[in-house]
């Protein structure tokens, strides 16, 4: 915090400690601080913690704001919320998509309505209780250094709390949104902010973390989809190691296995990132006799590739590689879901954390999905460079190349990754510690 100690400062105030923890901080280091609470959602179908969470939030915040000696203001933002997030995640569903409204509430809610909300109200920065840091990009001799626009230039770093940190939530910001930024706590690790919490006596010491979907709460998530996608019965595939031979995308993914960024044609690259297709696995029905009195019945003819296990109610509730809420038993191993198939309301499935249709080395994010959080270091198309990356918050960061060609930007990894999920945003960061861009998963 090398800013200005007269600046005027926003904080996001939510009621859990973190944010609580940030705006004393704030408070403690000089700055003109002010809070604001914001409200995003009313409808309280599918949530699980009954119909007054935010109203108890609210509570919580305007307490430790009067504790601290701070200007407290609320705001409903519930309207470009459900435009920008909630209607997307809906729609990104319909599709078979996996979306991370998270993400999207950061880049299109907490530092776009919100902070406009906030500058209304006087403000220069906004602050978060975000785990993560920020901090000027310089050159050797420790001057600022400019982008394009003339502007300085800023860094998007994890926290240095790793079992907390949350720069991959903030994977979409821009340069514009990250200059006006402040992440008090990113130096700090969750024990400390507690324990600065209790000392200040700060109402929200001992509030446990939030959960489930940003501002809308812990939800069921299939009920909660059933407010627009509707609930349609269909088959559960179980997926046999028989198939993959036989299956020409899975035999070219052995056959350019052993292939290097450098050697790769953009025409295998995207054979690379394909994910295999499941629909040529059909099934029969056969009449057969049952009983001393021989009665008619109709049963599957088998298959060597796969079997119907189950039922589902609807392709869209589901997503790659979850392996909870499928309600099939009689396996020794558990079941995830290798692909859903929205078109004829099918899930696949796989028997075990190394079933052959789970894992794959390279994904593809479109052009116009790509983002650079430091645009300054950019591909060029046919250019590549070495990162570390991840395709789902809380993942060990993996060694990666990141490949910019004309049909898009792959990463192709050294080792295959488990359920890689179209519609989940995949980052990428250099030194280790600096998040210098995202897309989403194509």
């Amino acid at each position: 915090m090398s800013e200005s100690k007269k600046m005027k400062v926003c904080i996001g105030l939510s009621g859990g400690v973190d944010s609580s923890v940030t705006a004393l901080l704030l408070k403690q280091a000089g700055y003109d601080v002010f809070a604001l609470f914001m409200q995003n959602w009313h409808d309280t179908a599918g949530t699980l913690h009954g119909d007054c969470e935010w109203e108890e939030d609210r509570f919580v915040a305007e307490m430790v704001a009067r504790k601290i000696g701070i200007p407290f203001y609320f705001v409903d933002l519930s309207k470009p919320y459900r435009a920008r997030v909630v209607d997307y995640m809906f729609a990104e569903y319909a599709k078979g998509r996996t979306p991370n409204p998270d993400v999207l509430c950061n880049r299109e809610i907490k530092f776009d309505a919100f902070w406009e909300c906030a500058r209304k109200l006087g403000a220069e920065m906004v602050a978060t209780g975000h785990y993560c840091r920020k901090e000027a990009v310089t050159d050797a001799d420790g001057r600022p250094v400019t982008g394009a626009d003339g502007k300085p230039l800023y860094r998007l770093l994890a926290g240095s709390d790793d079992n907390k940190d949350q720069s991959y939530f903030l994977c979409q910001l821009s340069q514009e949104q990250l200059s006006s930024a402040l992440f008090p706590i990113g130096e700090l690790e969750k024990p400390e902010v507690r324990r600065i919490a209790r000392e200040a006596d700060l109402p929200s010491a001992d509030k446990k973390d939030s959960q489930g979907i940003c501002f809308v709460g812990k939800v069921d998530l299939p009920t909660f989809l059933q407010q627009q996608l509707k609930s349609v019965k269909g088959p559960i595939v179980e997926v046999y190691d028989a198939y993959y031979p036989q299956n020409p995308v899975y035999r070219r993914y052995r056959e350019l296995d052993g292939k290097t960024a450098q050697q790769l044609t953009d025409e295998q690259l995207l054979e690379l990132s394909t994910p295999i297709d499941y629909a040529d696995i059909r099934f029969e029905k056969e009449v057969y006799r049952s009983g001393k009195k021989h009665i008619k019945k109709e049963r599957w003819k088998d298959n060597p590739f796969g079997k119907i296990v189950g039922e589902h109610s609807g392709a869209q509730f589901y997503t790659i590689g979850q392996r909870k809420g499928l309600g099939v038993g009689g396996h020794q191993d558990s079941l995830f879901i290798l692909a859903t198939d929205i078109p004829s309301n099918t899930i696949y499935v796989g028997e075990g954390q190394q079933h052959k249709g789970l894992s794959r080395r390279c994904l593809r994010i479109a052009p116009d999905e790509i983002h650079w959080v430091r645009p300054d270091l950019a591909l060029g198309i046919g250019d590549s460079r070495r990162v570390k990356a991840r395709i789902r918050y809380r993942q060990p960061l993996q060694k990666a190349v990141l490949i910019n060609r004309q049909n898009g930007l792959f990463i192709l990894f050294d080792e295959a990754q488990r359920g890689i999920t179209p519609g989940q945003f995949a980052v990428w960061y250099e030194d280790d510690d600096e998040l210098t861009g995202s897309g989403v998963i194509a």
